[in-house]
């Protein structure tokens, strides 16, 4: 909630988590199909991640790890953390992942983090300094937000930067300093 009108929190907030309930839960329908409109302790469901929080807050359900940061991920971020699509998985990763690591069981989740995201900045990093516009556009449908706002920012850094090497502007003279004083 620290971000209550930021549309990128409102999305983060709307990913899946699954959860197990551990009591009983009389007048929700999370299934429209189901016949009643209850939910038995031990049932497993994903909700979305703020309904998930609050209801864990309450302590009526446990917070599992949502599928992108299953066994499958860790393993393609072990081997090269650099080629995996984590878009794909979820758009959000680092920052839903924060938000999960407290409440779940799982502590490598952190670690996990920490690890894929050294390892894939240092490669944007490089592919600014390297990459034309052209070859940017393969790498970047596969970063989640969080580094396509870190790649945006460094190629407009690098783009500055050029422009004022290649001869930009180097001073520019304050407006106060052109004016003389009166004499009284």
């Amino acid at each position: 909630m620290a971000k209550y009108y930021d549309i990128d929190d409102i999305l983060i907030e709307e990913e899946f988590a699954p959860v197990i309930f551990h009591k009983p839960v009389n007048g929700v329908t999370i299934d429209p199909s189901a016949e009643t409109s209850c939910v038995e302790q031990g049932a497993k469901v994903e909700l979305p991640f703020w309904l998930a929080h609050e209801l864990h807050l309450r302590q009526a359900v446990s917070i599992n790890l949502p599928a992108c940061f299953d066994q499958k991920t860790r393993l393609e971020i072990q081997a090269d953390a650099a080629c995996v699509d984590l878009r794909s998985r979820c758009p959000y990763f680092y920052e839903f992942g924060c938000k999960l690591q407290p409440l779940v069981t799982d502590r490598t989740i952190g670690i996990l983090l920490s690890t894929a995201f050294k390892i894939r900045y240092k490669e944007r990093l490089t592919k600014v300094f390297t990459a034309t516009h052209l070859t940017a556009s393969k790498f970047l449908p596969f970063l989640t937000k969080e580094e396509t706002n870190l790649y945006e920012a460094a190629h407009l850094s690098m783009t500055t930067f050029r422009k004022w090497r290649t001869g930009g502007p180097r001073f520019q003279r304050a407006s106060i300093l052109g004016r003389k004083r009166k004499e009284s």
